[in-house]
């Protein structure tokens, strides 16, 4: 089944986009949901995404490190892109030193999950034995039954985002990163993704809290200088 306009418009965004940062990048983070769902067989990967998948290989082979934390809908992702593409794999929210600075970069889903739902559907996706169960399953109904319910989860998420006032309190990132300074464990950014909402807070006079927001309509992506790490946005790329 070919792709839909819209998925295949956000692919070239996203390749163009990666094309104009190469000549400047030392390493890239991507904060999961970089696919809608990704599950690996031992012999199969989702069909698709190749524009996506040869930028990488293409980025990597120039040196450029690659480094993606999965997140709720790529939770999956295995060892195929870094057998493949030598993309370095995390899957919990992982401490980075970049040129002196500390940074817990993450996505920010298995973060005190915000419901039982939420916490039911974490358990699953991190669950090993849900995992090899899911995987006799026959890819075709595999695959098919993950798209259906990443999209189904995607129109739910948006129809309540346009009802809700986002709260900086309520946020459970935001909590846990104050949480982690006052026990005593320091870093100079907490990076995440998640909340599909930008945001740069000063935890501190040393820390800040960054969330990337969303790429894929506002462009938002941040950039760390050796120094100082900025929001950008680029809705002309």
């Amino acid at each position: 089944m070919a792709p839909d306009e819209t998925s295949r418009r956000r692919e070239l965004d996203f390749v163009h986009w990666l094309d104009t940062i190469k000549s400047d990048a030392a390493a890239i983070f991507l904060l999961g949901d970089i696919f809608d769902f990704w599950f690996e067989y031992r012999h199969v990967v989702p069909r698709g995404f190749v524009r996506l998948l040869g930028k990488f290989a293409e980025l990597t082979d120039h040196g450029i490190s690659i480094h993606f934390i999965t997140g709720n809908h790529d939770q999956w992702v295995r060892n195929y892109l870094t057998c493949e593409m030598n993309i370095q794999i995390y899957h919990k929210p992982t401490e980075f030193n970049l040129n002196g600075k500390l940074f817990l970069i993450g996505h920010g889903h298995d973060i005190s999950p915000e419901n039982f739902t939420h916490r039911i559907l974490h358990f699953f996706f991190s669950n090993r034995l849900l995992r090899v169960l899911y995987a006799s399953l026959h890819p075709y109904w595999g695959i098919s039954f993950g798209k259906n319910w990443s999209r189904s989860h995607r129109n739910r998420r948006n129809r309540r985002g346009m009802n809700q006032t986002f709260k900086l309190e309520d946020d459970l990132i935001y909590q846990f990163a104050k949480k982690t300074l006052e026990s005593g464990k320091f870093y100079n950014f907490f990076v995440f993704g998640h909340r599909h909402c930008a945001l740069d807070i000063p935890l501190n006079e040393n820390s800040r809290y960054i969330n990337t927001g969303e790429w894929l309509e506002a462009k938002i992506y941040a950039v760390f200088d050796g120094e100082e790490m900025m929001l950008h946005s680029d809705k002309d790329v």
